[in-house]
């Protein structure tokens, strides 16, 4: 399994250009080296998608997932919108509005695929999708990451074929 983790940190509007010269170049140097290898799966920590906000960050992460997908590589794309831990705490003041947003039918489908994520619950469903290989494309949005990888049953995950 080849896991890929590189790209901008952190991701910020006005980075466009380096998003393009190191997400993108790394994803694609990435899927080189897997098939040279001969890896037969693929992990890629993608973006939860749509969204309204960093529209050129979520673009360039689907021209990614394009390349990857392309490869023929068996392929876990794991996509959470933010990601809560060391360094990274100030949206947890956020988690009030979260939590009415995601029970307002008008609301609810947004609010969950762009919700926080823990950074425990990104180790867990890195480690999760390393574990568990799959066959084909496996998309794992927010409330996948959020079921932490318990039992493949539990996840809720979309195979793509």
């Amino acid at each position: 399994t080849f896991v890929q983790l590189v790209g901008v940190a952190p991701p910020a509007p006005w980075m466009a250009r380096q998003f393009r010269e190191s997400d993108l170049a790394s994803a694609r140097a990435g899927v080189e080296a897997a098939v040279a290898a001969g890896v037969r799966h693929f992990v890629y920590v993608s973006v939860a998608q749509p969204a309204p906000m960093m529209r050129t960050y979520v673009r360039v992460r689907v021209e990614c997932e394009v390349l990857i997908r392309a490869s023929g590589l068996s392929t876990t794309i794991v996509r959470p919108w933010y990601v809560v831990g060391p360094g990274h705490w100030w949206p947890i003041a956020m988690k009030p509005a979260y939590w009415v947003l995601e029970r307002l039918p008008a609301t609810r489908a947004a609010a969950i695929r762009l919700g926080l994520v823990s950074h425990e619950l990104m180790v867990t469903t890195l480690a999760w999708s390393v574990e568990n290989p799959a066959t084909g494309t496996r998309i794992l949005e927010t409330e996948a990451i959020r079921a932490g990888g318990v039992r493949p049953r539990e996840r809720r995950a979309t195979q793509v074929p």
